[in-house]
């Protein structure tokens, strides 16, 4: 009994051996996932960039910047730091400089000049006169022998600006010949329902011209000054129907820059905008 307690104890260790270098732990795959994770965002940042215009990666930059409250240029809206949307392509950056007097906004932080600005009762009187306009309008489309439906061609909508009378084209009725500006029979029956309409009322007017995009395969892209001569053409139009050249206060073309439908090249693109623009009274009346 004494010999066996004098003897060592006898200790068994067994090792275990592991074939082809283990799984690690695992930690690979946590590795692997953040990788991952950094290529998806990094393909969803070349993808944004490429898909952006300059305007809105601009308001997504500012939009995560602590800074917009302060910042000295302002996204020229009427909403939060004002500014409407990340995303507005229409609205110029402007200084923080507040409204002008012509231009006064509805805030109270940012009116213009209180005495030159049209009350509201005198915006109600011209929104009402510009609604009279509008069912005017529609009656002499029904006197013309060209228009099957006088809405067929010819839109209106009352904005902050004035009455907006479009003509606009269709695929099958046009309101300018081809990659021209020589005017359709059917735009001069319209320019002769709008020029009546517009001889009842003294508002100054603005022309615009907006045309469809032309295919990228042309050598030379003519939109602008396709547009501008539309613009002109119809001023002429005007002023041969015996509106007075001293109302016709701007004559612009907007080339394919504002495009109504999906598809550029759309024929409905090509429209003639005419504008009764909303009397503002003089600084002090």
């Amino acid at each position: 009994m004494s010999a066996n307690a004098n003897l060592a104890p006898v200790i068994i260790k067994r090792k275990k051996i592991i074939k082809g270098g283990g799984h690690h732990g695992g930690a690979w795959k946590v590795a692997y996932a953040d990788f991952v994770t950094a290529m998806m965002a990094f393909f969803m940042l070349m993808w944004l960039l490429n898909a952006t215009t300059e305007q809105q990666r601009k308001g997504l930059a500012d939009y995560f910047s602590p800074t917009i409250p302060i910042a000295r240029i302002s996204g020229g809206g009427e909403g939060v730091f004002s500014g409407d949307s990340i995303f507005s392509e229409m609205t110029l950056s402007q200084e923080g400089t507040g409204a002008s007097a012509n231009r006064a906004t509805s805030e109270d932080k940012a009116r213009g000049a209180i005495d030159s600005a049209p009350s509201t009762d005198t915006a109600d009187a011209q929104t009402e006169l510009f609604e009279t306009l509008v069912e005017l309008l529609k009656g002499h489309g029904g006197e013309s022998s060209v228009m099957e439906n006088p809405l067929e061609h010819i839109t209106t909508r009352i904005t902050d600006e004035g009455l907006v009378i479009e003509a606009f084209s269709t695929a099958e009725r046009p309101i300018f010949e081809t990659n021209s500006s020589e005017p359709t029979p059917l735009l001069t029956a319209l320019i002769s329902v709008i020029a009546q309409v517009s001889k009842t009322v003294t508002n100054e007017i603005a022309v615009e011209a907006h045309t469809r995009a032309q295919p990228i395969t042309l050598k030379e892209n003519t939109v602008w000054g396709l547009s501008q001569n539309r613009a002109t053409q119809m001023r002429l139009l005007l002023e041969a129907q015996s509106i007075d050249p001293m109302r016709i206060q701007r004559v612009t073309g907007h080339a394919d820059r504002e495009i109504l439908v999906r598809n550029p090249m759309s024929l409905r693109n090509d429209r003639i905008e005419i504008v009764l623009l909303r009397d503002v009274p003089e600084p002090g009346k």
